[in-house]
């Protein structure tokens, strides 16, 4: 279990599950609700794979990796739901840099450019409890390549379907 800072957390003004942000805590629930009501609806209105969230920018710097860490807190805090919070942006990645997880391990690129690491081996369970990380992995000089491959949205389509109260949340590169 990885323990992540809750003062750091909150020195980067993020949520964490002691913060008194109380404002913040509540802007992030009004997000959570209809996000939590998609993932998990039943019946004609269900959406495919709909637990699966991602967030992204147009550009660098307009806040994806903030959304995504305190989205995928608040919903950590949720009493039957598990998180997972998965550092896709594996050219700057910022995800593990902010809860301070060491950029050195493995992590999403290593499992889709090698085939005997296994899925399980680099996910991160933290001391947020319902709250793991996947975090982007070591540099790879085809990690473009590798997100868009068929290996990724097989492994997308595992995340989704391994665990029924799982949401998983995809803090990805920005669009431009």
């Amino acid at each position: 279990c990885y323990s992540i800072d809750f003062k750091r957390l909150d020195h980067e003004s993020l949520l964490s599950p002691d913060s008194d942000r109380i404002q913040m805590l509540e802007e992030f629930r009004a997000i959570k609700r209809p996000l939590i009501g998609n993932a998990f609806q039943e019946g004609a209105a269900a959406l495919k794979r709909g637990n699966l969230i991602m967030v992204t920018s147009a550009l660098p710097g307009e806040g994806k990796t903030f959304v995504s860490i305190n989205l995928a807190v608040s919903m950590a805090m949720e009493m039957d739901r598990t998180v997972l919070l998965v550092d896709a942006d594996v050219a700057k990645p910022s995800v593990s840099r902010v809860v301070g997880i060491p950029d050195s391990l493995p992590g999403l690129i290593d499992v889709l450019a090698n085939d005997q690491v296994d899925l399980a081996d680099v996910l991160i369970k933290t001391n947020i409890e319902n709250l793991t990380v996947l975090p982007a992995g070591r540099s790879h000089r085809f990690a473009t390549e590798l997100l868009a491959s068929e290996s990724m949205f097989a492994m997308a389509q595992e995340l989704s379907q391994r665990y029924p109260d799982r949401l998983v949340i995809l803090d990805t590169p920005p669009l431009l």
